[in-house]
């Protein structure tokens, strides 16, 4: 006897050309961030194919926001089909914007070439094969004559590499997605098509300003360079901190192994005066450098934001005259979705069916919109499932596999099926 979901996952099978061609169309399309491009076109493109799927289809443009500009609109999409019921509801989140192309390419970043069984290009696997999985999905049931019992949502968003203060914490903080509506979250971002990710580590980017006393460069003596004070604390952090964060080790299934334990990335340095200018000799009395801290769950962020105090008013008692002034710049808490959650059976019981076998939960070792759901939507039963291999995100050559897109549609499927309670 052919049931629904036999007869959806035959129906992904035919489909699988549109599938291609519709993340062919979206790489042709350089949402690039910084600082978004055709973020408004590309938002319109996907409402229009919701549109013809038979989904109610809503923008959101981010007024508010400070990137929400004349010249860089913030534009959302989010689309609406209910079935027999509104509840429950499962929301499937995909962000357009994809990070500059780079160097490196051997193909056009942006051409969306389609051989050798692969789809090229920036966003590729990150992810506008995930939002191509996601609409044909909820295509396939459509198509295939099955009613949900309940509701599917499917929202293309902005600024997800920036954070997506523009994007899903937006459609949160103004209660689009929230969990007064929202039952499940899946977000099919490139963590394996074999496998679930239930959350990642949290961030921290401070910023730390030393503060020196300038002088005449032939006299540096009667100045304080604040570039050799920010030397001074780089060796603390390399002999010091970096040798403790490397100990640590979460019990959260991060991937690479290399993400399971604590790290911190110096992300830029600039003091004194510019280099390739008209030069003046002078001792720098500024020097500024941007630091990445990401930690576990469980250090937690008060923990890890006092310990980069405590190292810094440590530098200050052994070095004479060290002044620095530590800011802020963004936190992201680390999140997990629950033990037992019905999303993450449901996905894996669709790994098992479609690819016989579930390659196991994972973490991602950055974050994702994840946050958002959880946090401000307060939606905990969310993860990420989608097509592509984590390592080629933000590569040249970026590609997806044919055969990972049509697969991750399936896993995607029979969970919208099994989520909605659909028989």
């Amino acid at each position: 006897m052919t049931t629904s979901a036999d007869r959806v996952l035959s129906t992904i099978d035919a489909l699988t050309d549109e599938a291609v061609a519709l993340t062919a169309d979206l790489i042709r399309m350089p949402t690039v961030n910084p600082p978004g491009e055709l973020y408004e076109e590309c938002a319109r493109f996907i409402g229009g194919k919701l549109a013809d799927f038979d989904f109610d289809v809503e923008y959101y443009a981010a007024e508010g926001r400070p990137e929400h500009t004349f010249t860089h609109p913030r534009i959302n999409v989010l689309g609406t089909r209910c079935g027999r019921s509104m509840r429950p509801l499962v929301h499937l989140n995909g962000h357009f914007d994809v990070v500059p192309a780079g160097a490196g390419w051997t193909v056009d970043p942006f051409g969306g070439d389609v051989r050798e069984g692969r789809i090229w290009g920036r966003g590729a696997c990150d992810m506008k094969a995930g939002i191509a999985a996601a609409i044909f999905a909820a295509e396939a049931i459509r198509r295939a004559g099955v009613e949900l019992n309940g509701t599917v949502e499917i929202s293309g968003t902005v600024d997800e590499e920036s954070g997506g203060f523009a994007g899903v914490a937006w459609l949160a903080h103004h209660g689009r997605v929230s969990a007064a509506r929202t039952d499940y979250a899946i977000i099919p971002e490139p963590l394996y098509v074999d496998r679930i990710c239930i959350g990642h580590r949290g961030v921290y980017w401070f910023e730390v300003l030393t503060k020196g006393r300038i002088a005449h460069g032939s006299m540096p003596f009667h100045g304080v360079s604040a570039i050799e004070h920010m030397g001074l604390l780089l060796d603390r952090i390399r002999d010091d901190l970096q040798p403790r964060l490397a100990a640590r080790t979460t019990m959260m299934p991060v991937i690479p192994d290399g993400a399971r334990h604590a790290t911190l990335n110096i992300n830029g340095i600039s003091g004194g005066q510019p280099v390739g200018g008209i030069q003046t000799p002078c001792v720098a009395d500024r020097c500024r450098a941007v630091f990445d801290r990401r930690f576990l769950l469980e250090e937690g962020f008060d923990a890890t934001k006092a310990e980069i105090v405590e190292m810094l008013d440590a530098v200050a008692r052994d070095v004479p005259d060290f002044q620095y002034e530590l800011r802020d710049l963004m936190v992201v808490h680390p999140t997990k979705t629950p033990d037992g959650s019905p999303v993450v059976a449901a996905l894996d019981r669709a790994l098992h069916r479609v690819f016989g076998r579930s390659g196991g939960l994972v973490a991602s070792p950055g974050t994702y919109d994840q946050k958002h759901f959880a946090r401000i939507a307060g939606v905990p039963h969310c993860v990420a499932y989608g097509p592509g291999i984590l390592d080629l995100a933000h590569q040249p050559d970026e590609y997806v596999d044919i055969a990972d897109l049509v697969n991750a549609t399936k896993v995607i499927a029979l969970a919208l099926l099994e989520l909605t309670q659909t028989p």
